[in-house]
């Protein structure tokens, strides 16, 4: 599967510049375990320097979310339906970064994979237009 995504650099700059300098990105994304329909890319404590900036609970699926850490790991959170973003801490806000605009169709599909086959190889990189 293939997604293109939107950077939300007007109201998110802080995260995208740091998530662009992550690039390129070659890990595994797994089921979430308490945010619903979402998968996510746990970095553990990885410390991004970053604070909350276009931060929310309730992601649409394809608007992906990277939280800075704190309360609960430092993570992206990748929403393929309905969502409500948390851990074992409870509810969590992350900053929104990017939307999917191309392959939308493909999240349904994609959580099914992470759902009932397990880890999956994911990777991001940034094209130059």
């Amino acid at each position: 599967m293939r997604f293109l995504a939107r950077l939300e650099t007007q109201l998110a700059p802080k995260t995208c510049s740091k998530f662009v300098s992550m690039l390129p990105l070659e890990t595994q994304i797994i089921q979430a375990r308490w945010s619903g329909e979402a998968a996510w890319i746990p970095f553990g404590e990885l410390d991004l320097d970053l604070g909350y900036e276009n931060h929310t609970s309730y992601p649409a699926p394809g608007h992906l979310l990277l939280y800075p850490g704190g309360i609960s790991e430092t993570e992206i959170l990748f929403p393929y339906g309905s969502c409500v973003f948390g851990s074992k801490m409870g509810q969590l806000a992350g900053n929104h970064f990017a939307t999917i605009h191309e392959g939308a169709e493909h999240l349904g599909e994609l959580g099914h994979l992470v759902l009932w086959k397990g880890a999956q190889e994911i990777s991001f990189k940034q094209l130059v237009s």
